[in-house]
């Protein structure tokens, strides 16, 4: 809350400020009025308040090297410096003028020799790296394979044969392909397996007639 005074001194605020800020440890500095007399306009700290109803002068402030009681209208608080103003100056930074020399005079009917166009180098187009594919083969082949009826299996690491040529019976070929979980494949291996069964009953049959007649002629040979 600010102070209102109507002449010079320190008022009832003032005074109260002043005790809170010396019962803080402080020593707040005050101003003397011109009821102090020839001290008028110099500087001061309040060391201490005293009780006011012993004396009108109560403020002891010390002064140089003395401590001297004062009454509150012999002080004030100083004033508070005016703020200072300081004027921004313009600084311009004047460039020195740029002096191009002027080309000489050109003689009259004087014609500007051409100015040869300079070649232009066009680096050429790199060739595309080729991606290196490298094919690896297997590392293992197993061939099952039929001919004639005949059935045969044989296994490669790489180029290198494992098992050559090996011949098997149609019923194993048979077993092979069901393990393989392929129907298309299993079909035609049954289909084959069921021609040759077919043929091979034919030929019994046909050996089996063969045998009779033979044995027919073996028995009329042994009648005579």
């Amino acid at each position: 809350m600010a102070s209102t005074r109507t002449k010079a001194g320190l008022s009832a605020v003032d005074l109260e400020t002043l005790r809170a800020a010396v019962d803080a440890g402080r020593k707040p500095k005050v101003t003397f009025t011109a009821a102090a007399g020839q001290i008028a306009g110099k500087t001061g700290q309040v060391l201490r308040l005293e009780d006011p109803s012993a004396s009108d002068e109560w403020v002891v402030v010390r002064f140089g090297k003395d401590e001297l009681p004062f009454a509150p209208s012999d002080l004030q608080f100083p004033p508070k410096p005016a703020p200072v103003k300081v004027a921004a100056q313009r600084v311009e930074t004047i460039e020195p003028p740029q002096w191009t020399p002027a080309a000489p005079p050109m003689p009259e009917n004087a014609q500007p020799e051409p100015v040869a166009a300079k070649p232009v180098a066009v680096p050429a187009a790199k060739p595309a790296a080729r991606r290196s594919v490298v094919k690896r083969s297997p590392e293992l082949t197993i061939t099952l394979s039929c001919e004639d009826g005949h059935w045969a299996v044989q296994a490669h690491k790489g180029a290198k044969a494992l098992v050559k040529t090996t011949p098997v019976r149609a019923s194993e070929a048979l077993k092979m392909v069901t393990l393989l979980d392929a129907p298309p494949v299993q079909a035609v291996v049954e289909e084959i397996v069921e021609a040759a069964k077919v043929e091979a009953e034919q030929q019994a049959e046909r050996l089996r007639r063969e045998l009779a007649e033979v044995e027919a002629a073996l028995a009329d040979l042994r009648e005579l």
